[in-house]
């Protein structure tokens, strides 16, 4: 129970942080160097793997990562851009912060279910393999967006729909 609170309360402050992260980073250009570096850092997780307490078969990891990567069309649908003088913003979604904490609290009552039949060391590593589908899946679609209106404004073609210039 201690292990499940605790996870619990870690991921509502990793939520809250993400969310001023994001409109922080708002603010600034983005850059492919922004865009592919969150994921590379998450990937040091992997390493709670190396623990048997947080091994899970190949069948989960399979479904906590096509889980994720369905939960990420709510992050790829409300990302996009921003074209202000030559620089490329990553424009700020009001909705963003409800898909966020609404995962979120989906997370929390899905792993209260899921907790009681599963152990909190398979429960952990399947929402982190969760989380990583999520993030890895929602990055590459802004990497490709970015990438697709940076060649546009760099050869002069018109500017995609998704993209609101200022």
């Amino acid at each position: 129970m201690f292990w499940a609170i605790t996870t619990t309360v870690m991921a509502m402050i990793m939520g809250t942080t993400m969310v001023f992260i994001r409109m922080k980073a708002a603010k600034k250009p983005a850059s492919v160097k922004k865009i592919i570096l969150p994921p590379l850092f998450m990937s040091t997780g992997l390493l709670m793997f190396l623990f048997p307490l947080f091994r899970i078969t190949w069948m989960q990891v399979i479904e906590a990562f096509s889980v994720g990567v369905a939960f990420s069309v709510f992050l790829i649908l409300t990302s996009s851009f921003e074209v202000k003088g030559k620089d490329i913003y990553l424009k700020p979604s009001k909705a963003f912060i409800f898909i966020l904490f609404g995962l979120l609290l989906f997370r929390i009552v899905l792993k209260t279910i899921i907790g009681q039949s599963i152990s909190v060391g398979t429960t952990s590593g399947m929402f982190f393999i969760l989380a990583f589908g999520m993030i890895i899946s929602w990055r590459i679609a802004m990497l490709i967006k970015f990438l697709r209106l940076k060649r546009d404004l760099e050869s002069g073609k018109t500017i995609p729909e998704f993209v609101h210039q200022k």
